[in-house]
């Protein structure tokens, strides 16, 4: 299978970061050519006049368990978002309205140009988030969510220890590596907060013994990091680092309370810290201090978070968010458009762990990537030196006219070719009243 896209405006976050105006053939999985290419033909021919073609954006924290869920749990602080509203309802999922939330999150997400993300399922139920993500096409990085300890947790949220990780296990074996390695296997612990003790050890061994990503959260909030420190004597990064699971497998969603000591330690360890703009300023959570971590060196990738502590999937969001709210406090020069865009797409694939396979459009690399329509009245007047600028304060997710991840076209003109949108939409609505009921949380 080959695909030629013609006459685009390539953004190739290539380490030149050169923009050509030219072609771009993909054959298979690969991108075989860049450049001029009359001489080509392929099974299917695109113009992209008019149009910017970049890497596939990499949201590096998402929650396709919660898409079912947006709108369910506004004007709420962490804790008391976890305890009243997200936890009873992710406690109620059944295999049915979990696959939907994903397929929901999923369809969003490749409308909106995000070929790859890192994923935190819930604690049951985890085969319908993979079944979704194989239906969908996006690259996926993920697992079970681990619980075992904490209060105010629903009883079927929390598995023992040794349950957890044996279940986790399992899903590694059926689904890491799964078609030609767009679909690989995260441990993913909640947080310090609902895991014990024994159980981030036993992750931190596991991802040693068998080279698995680590993904949880850390440093979100306030209340998160006095229950740390007075369950484990330590803060956040400390604790996690004195456990052996800092280091470049590491994927560390918000990270926005750190000291001086904790943003030491994510840099020298080379962990991946996941800036989630929308998320943090929803939930009152704070602003992370990523220009300063940028500064010294450190691993940034960008994400949605989930839909109700955000209620937007949008890439496009979390880049002029996280472009503009650094301003105020570092400085209009603190975070450039071209470094935002760097973050979204780059520092994604470095926490995915697949710098080398995605993140930029050069000859021999996988073939993820969108098409951006530069047509609409938001983008004009067109100014070719600016097309960074033009993606972070400019263009929308509507923009995005076309989405392929390895190679296969998945949404074209603003239709998704493979996840049938009227189904997921209809069995989406009616999961949700089910699993209100069982929650006992009104809608």
């Amino acid at each position: 299978m080959s695909i030629l896209i013609k006459n685009a405006t390539i953004v190739t976050m290539n380490a030149n970061r050169d923009i050509i105006y030219g072609d771009l053939l993909i054959e298979n999985d690969r991108i075989s050519r860049i450049g001029k290419l009359n001489q080509y033909t392929a099974d299917t021919v695109i113009d992209a006049s008019n149009q910017l073609l970049l890497p596939g954006f990499v949201q590096s924290h998402v929650h396709l368990c919660q898409a079912l869920f947006r709108g369910m749990a506004d004007d709420l602080e962490l804790l008391d978002w976890l305890k009243q509203r997200l936890w009873p309802l992710e406690a109620n999922h059944d295999e049915e309205s979990l696959y939907y939330s994903s397929l929901l999150g999923c369809a969003e997400l490749l409308r909106g140009g995000t070929t790859s993300i890192i994923d935190m399922a819930t604690v049951n139920h985890t085969e319908s988030v993979f079944t979704a993500v194989k239906q969908a096409g996006i690259r996926y990085l993920g697992g079970k969510c681990l619980m075992d300890h904490g209060e105010d947790v629903p009883e079927n949220m929390l598995d023992t220890t040794e349950q957890a990780l044996s279940e986790s296990l399992e899903l590694y074996e059926r689904w890491n590596n799964y078609d030609n390695g767009r679909i690989r296997y995260a441990l993913c612990p909640r947080f310090a907060v609902s895991c014990s003790d024994t159980l981030l050890r036993e992750t931190a061994s596991l991802s040693r013994q068998y080279q698995i990503p680590v993904h949880t959260h850390a440093s979100e909030n306030r209340g998160e990091i006095e229950l740390v420190e007075k369950e484990r004597g330590m803060r956040n990064v400390i604790y996690l680092d004195s456990l052996g699971l800092c280091n470049n497998k590491l994927i560390l969603a918000h990270c926005i309370h750190l000291n001086e000591d904790e943003m030491q330690i994510l840099v020298d360890s080379q962990s991946n810290i996941v800036h989630c703009p929308g998320s943090n300023l929803k939930l009152g959570s704070g602003i992370a201090p990523i220009p300063g971590l940028l500064d010294r060196g450190a691993r940034i990738s960008l994400g949605a978070d989930g839909a109700p502590c955000n209620n937007n999937l949008s890439i496009f969001m979390e880049m002029r968010l996280a472009a503009l709210i650094h301003k105020p406090f570092h400085g209009p020069s603190s975070m450039p458009a071209e470094t935002v865009v760097e973050i979204a797409t780059l520092g994604g694939a470095k926490a995915m762990g697949l710098e080398n396979e995605i993140g930029s459009l050069e000859e021999g690399k996988k073939a993820d990537m969108v098409l951006i329509s530069l047509d609409g009245w938001h983008t004009r007047p067109q100014n070719a030196a600016k097309v960074y600028s033009q993606l972070v304060y400019q263009a929308q997710a509507s923009d995005v006219s076309a989405t392929i991840v390895d190679g296969h076209l998945l949404m074209k003109d603003g239709h998704l070719l493979i996840i049938n949108e009227e189904e997921v939409k209809s069995r989406a609505e009616t999961s949700l009243p089910r699993v209100c009921q069982r929650s006992g949380i009104s809608r």
